[in-house]
């Protein structure tokens, strides 16, 4: 009989373990790049796991799905991307059947994609640089807000969620953005007489935001060489412009650069649009806005680099 009331008192007291351990299991959030994660970062609560699926140095544009990328697809509850006209190789996949369901294409938020019938799937896969197509969105602070609030809707609709502490994180998140913003608009100021040219697009949201200069796109196609035409036009806008400072980009880093700008007066700096080197954390985003400030920052003639 004692051993018997000693089975089913250890039995009990099972069951609060295993009930409890329902309702704080950790909500598994896969973020497509960087910089998306640290946007789930400064919303998600502390019971909610973060990672990422492109590995620090490569490009969302090329990057080639591994096995164990594949698993991290399969065990995570929801999976944030920006979208087909980034994410390319993530199209096929997060848009079918499989996970669909579980994923959030973060660029709807801006654009709807109202009309979904005129993007056929080779369309979908060009990469657009007019500003409103532009898929960088990330970098705009403007549009950092709205994949905030979207990544605060979707995960307050998880199982468990505490929805009042992803409220107070959305409202923290946008009052240290605008703090934020307001110093590197000052920061920026002397900014206005420099000309700068970028590797690619994925600069134009961010200048158009601090009303920067963009003079020039070395090229369109992050994948691809630009033709001689195109680099002849960069050439003469290098030229004639007033202090250009070409902007380069760890992920494509190219020899030619040099020589396209051999014998001209231009000027050097890097920055990362993926935020490779900065720390996830709530703060994360805000760092790496501080972070292309100071890369834009050092294409000013007292702090350039020929």
């Amino acid at each position: 009989m004692r051993l018997l009331r000693t089975a089913l008192l250890l039995t009990l007291s099972t069951i609060p373990l295993v009930y409890s351990h329902s309702i704080y299991a950790e909500t598994r959030i896969l973020a497509s790049i960087k910089p998306v994660e640290l946007l789930v970062r400064a919303i998600a609560t502390e019971n909610m796991n973060t990672s990422t699926l492109v590995p620090p140095g490569s490009s969302p544009h090329n990057y080639a799905l591994t096995p164990s990328k594949r698993r991290a697809l399969e065990t995570a509850d929801v999976i944030f991307w920006v979208g087909p006209d980034m994410e390319t190789f993530l199209t096929r996949l997060l848009t079918g059947e499989e996970f669909g369901e579980r994923s959030v294409a973060l660029m709807q938020s801006e654009t709807e994609l109202s009309a979904p019938e005129e993007h056929t799937g080779d369309h979908r896969h060009d990469h657009h640089h007019d500003s409103e197509d532009d898929p960088h969105i990330w970098v705009d602070p403007d549009m950092a807000l709205s994949m905030a609030e979207t990544i605060r809707d979707t995960l307050a609709s998880q199982d468990g969620a505490d929805k009042a502490a992803l409220d107070r994180n959305l409202e923290a998140f946008r009052a240290a953005v605008a703090r934020k913003e307001a110093q590197i608009r000052k920061q920026l100021e002397p900014l206005k007489n420099v000309s700068l040219f970028a590797y690619h697009s994925a600069l134009t949201r961010f200048a158009e935001h601090y009303n920067l200069n963009v003079a020039g796109v070395l090229t369109l196609n992050p994948d691809r060489s630009p033709g001689a035409r195109h680099i002849a036009g960069v050439q003469n806008s290098l030229r004639q412009a007033n202090h250009p400072c070409l902007l380069t980009e760890p992920q494509f880093n190219r020899q030619w650069w040099r020589s396209i700008t051999e014998g001209l007066n231009v000027t050097f700096s890097t920055w990362d649009p993926l935020a490779t080197d900065i720390e996830v954390t709530a703060n994360g985003y805000v760092d790496f806005q501080q972070s292309i400030a100071d890369a834009v920052l050092a294409c000013l003639p007292e702090n350039a680099e020929h």
